[in-house]
């Protein structure tokens, strides 16, 4: 400071003058350097409990658990706490002093005195009223004089003492609470002062659970602020900017899903090229949805659901799913995994539904007969993951949630999402031996959905129905598995558990050897299979596109096969 180099020059006391770099404290705000002034403080000791919050610490859960490594040696190693503020505003320390000696006066008393006029008029009132009407009556007339005080508390006083001005007085809530939610900057703030005051007066922690998560960053990976000016605002997110083909609007519910995808226990990006990508999930997920209602036009739970035990052995896979899927969303919830739910609908709605289970449907959905047992099962699963989906996806997708709902073609047992309650499974639906079954065709249906689109793609085949698709299994119980999925007449069995339908092929043939295999144009072999794909056989049905023997041979419809003839007389 030349001021005071200058000053010393003129004193005669300066010994030397040197520049050197050091570090020196600036305002975190206006980014100049500060000048420190020592003045009197009012402090608080918590030498008389530290221990005391350290076990608290210990009762309390952590999310992450490393929350507690940073908090406690906080609290072992804090220093008295200064808890008084120089500001023109805040809650004040109700002290007085004595005009003569200069002594503070701040005793239960007083306090209690003070404390009941503010909880009638305000904390203004100790600004607005003279001394002799904050002062007890016992002394107003004692021989001293006093003038108040004019330090205000410090705000992390005030907000550590929010669990007693909000859930200790109050009958509906709790205390301690639940939860307390913040920054990881908190474990120095908010955390430690609710702590420090809670285990002060009532000796244990104010709070269950502490979650913490981390900061907004930008694309670049800075975090977000004024002075950056790189904030993305929220109410552009959802409504849009200025130019909407730069920052379109997304919605709140685009918005949400975007902090339910995030691992928040770390420091967290956002930018409009990851809000386009949650919003292509967003829409992959309604997309879903609106399949399922469009499929439910004519469905009623109470005439037309069929029991579980009378269900096929596809659907009660998927109900096996169902469940798997929608207890760990359950699970993601209670333990504040969000991520867990984003990607467990996600995989759901996209690999379970559209990619298989609603891929195979289309065929009972569209082509059966509308009361038929093959299309009403697949409705009852609809349905069901329809219901358990909007509830699920409630919490997050509140908008997409309540939309579901409303246009939910049957009488509904609540007239909103939010009113329905969570999720409800049965434990019946539970067939892990089932589950095991399918997730074996399933891997076949991925190595034959390869081949296949590798024959698209080579223009052999437009579409999987005009395929055949040949299997040699190794595995004779494997094999045996897969020829009781292959009956050779269309309309046996239960029209639903068949190869044809869950290789989405008009025909599928089980070979006794790999030279069969050979002839193939196309093939594949696995540690479990061999397959090859060629041309389907017969005539294409002119309406359900698959290939049979049958075709043209049904005088009353002869372009259609045996299975539409069926349907269209109502027993398919």
């Amino acid at each position: 400071n030349p001021a005071i180099i200058e000053a010393l020059n003129t004193a005669r006391s300066l010994l030397k003058e040197v520049p050197y770099v050091h570090k020196y404290p600036y305002d975190w705000r206006t980014k100049k350097p500060t000048i420190f002034r020592a003045t009197e403080q009012w402090f608080a000791s918590v030498e008389g409990f530290r221990d005391e919050a350290i076990n608290a610490i210990a009762s309390v859960k952590w999310i992450p658990a490393q929350g507690q490594n940073r908090i406690t040696p906080m609290v072992a190693d804090r220093s008295d706490w200064c808890i008084s503020r120089q500001r023109s505003w805040g809650v004040p320390i109700p002290v007085f002093y004595d005009e003569e000696t200069n002594e503070p006066l701040l005793n239960e008393e007083t306090i209690a005195y003070v404390q009941g006029i503010i909880a009638e008029k305000g904390s203004d009132a100790w600004w607005e009223l003279s001394v002799e009407e904050l002062l007890p009556e016992s002394y107003r007339s004692n021989g001293k004089t006093y003038r108040k005080g004019n330090d205000t508390m410090d705000v992390w006083f005030d907000s550590g003492s929010s669990w007693a001005a909000v859930a200790e007085q109050r009958e509906e809530l709790r205390y301690p609470v639940d939860i307390y939610l913040e920054g990881s900057d908190q474990h120095r703030g908010w955390f430690q002062s609710s702590l420090l005051t809670s285990v002060a007066s009532n000796g244990y922690a104010p709070y269950k659970t502490v979650l913490t998560h981390g900061f907004v960053l930008d694309d670049q990976g800075r975090k977000m602020s004024k002075s950056l000016g790189n904030i993305l605002e929220p109410a552009i997110i959802i409504e849009g900017g200025k130019n909407q083909k730069k920052e379109p609007p997304y919605g709140a519910d685009v918005l949400r899903l975007w902090v339910s995808s995030v691992d928040y226990s770390s420091d967290v990006p956002i930018s409009q090229s990851i809000l386009k990508q949650l919003a292509d999930v967003y829409r992959k997920i309604r997309n879903t949805a609106r399949f399922l209602l469009g499929n439910l036009h004519d469905f009623d739970p109470a005439k037309h659901r069929v029991p579980v035990q009378e269900l096929p052995e596809l659907d009660r896979y998927m109900l096996h799913r169902i469940t798997e899927v929608f207890e760990d969303v359950t699970d993601a919830f209670e333990s504040y995994q969000f991520f867990r739910f984003f990607q467990s609908v996600q995989n759901f709605c996209v690999v379970d539904l559209s990619n298989f289970y609603l891929d195979i449907a289309k065929d009972r959905l569209y082509i059966s007969a509308r009361n038929s047992p093959r299309r009403r099962s697949c409705q009852t699963v609809l349905q069901i993951a329809l219901e358990n989906l909007a509830k699920a996806i409630a919490p997050v997708l509140c908008h997409m949630a309540e939309d579901i709902w409303q246009y939910l073609p049957y009488q509904k047992s609540h007239e909103s999402v939010f009113e329905s309650g969570w999720v409800k499974l049965d434990e019946q639906w539970k067939n892990p031996e089932l589950a095991a079954s399918w997730s074996t065709l399933r891997t076949i249906r991925t190595e034959v959905n390869k081949v296949l689109e590798q024959a698209r793609a080579e223009k052999m085949i437009g579409s999987s129905l005009d395929a055949k698709v040949l299997l040699y299994v190794k595995d004779q119980q494997l094999k045996q598995r897969l020829e009781a999925m292959n009956p050779s007449d269309s309309l046996s069995g239960n029209q639903v558990d068949e190869l044809r339908y869950l290789l989405l092929a008009s025909q599928v043939e089980l070979v006794d050897s790999l030279e069969a295999i050979q002839t193939a144009a196309y093939r594949a072999e696995s540690e479990t299979i061999a397959l090859g794909v060629v041309n389907a056989e017969g005539l294409k049905c002119d309406r359900c596109w698959n290939y049979g023997s049958k075709v043209g041979t049904i005088a009353e419809h002869p372009t259609i096969c045996e299975r539409c003839n069926a349907a269209l007389a109502g027993n398919f």
